[in-house]
């Protein structure tokens, strides 16, 4: 990049285990309250009970908010219950105890390691299962800063399928 010149060039940071730096992603709408015609539909509390029916079936506040966009209209769950769904669901208890990226992260390890247990040469697969590990270990390191796993949480590779497990 070139200081001086009229053109603006966006820097973008690269990703962690990845050579990309794509900056691509959908632009959210600026008026941040939900429409009229969903308020009409949808009061807060449908929203919440729709929430709580959701999250007793099973599904993670993702896919919560996918069902939720694909089925009933409510693209932003903040705009029309004033909050997001994870803080719903923790109000009420029906949070997950592992955070859900973090979850995903050990899930792919412990697929990982099944993987190399079949396939022991498999190089790269091994090289592979190291950055994810290493991925699991920075996430786990915030959200012991963040209080939101305790402090003696620990990610053993031995005992990972029993995480998702339970």
């Amino acid at each position: 990049v070139r200081l001086g010149t009229n053109s603006i060039h966006h820097i973008a940071m690269g990703r962690m285990h990845a050579p990309g730096k794509g900056i691509s992603r959908s632009a959210r709408p600026y008026v941040r309250q939900a429409p009229n015609w969903l308020k009409n539909l949808y009061s807060a509390d449908d929203v919440k009970e729709h929430i709580y029916k959701l999250a007793k079936k099973g599904l993670p506040p993702s896919k919560i908010g996918v069902v939720l966009r694909d089925s009933r209209g409510i693209a932003n769950v903040n705009a029309l219950a004033g909050n997001k769904v994870l803080r719903i669901l923790k109000s009420k208890g029906l949070a997950a105890k592992l955070p859900e990226d973090l979850y995903h992260l050990i899930k792919k390890a412990v697929g990982m390691r099944k993987h190399l247990e079949r396939n022991r040469n498999d190089a790269d697969g091994k090289f592979r299962l190291i950055l994810v590990e290493s991925r699991i270990h920075r996430l786990a390191r915030y959200y012991k800063r963040t209080k939101a796993l305790p402090p003696t949480w620990k990610y053993e590779s031995a005992n990972g399928a029993s995480l998702i497990a339970g």
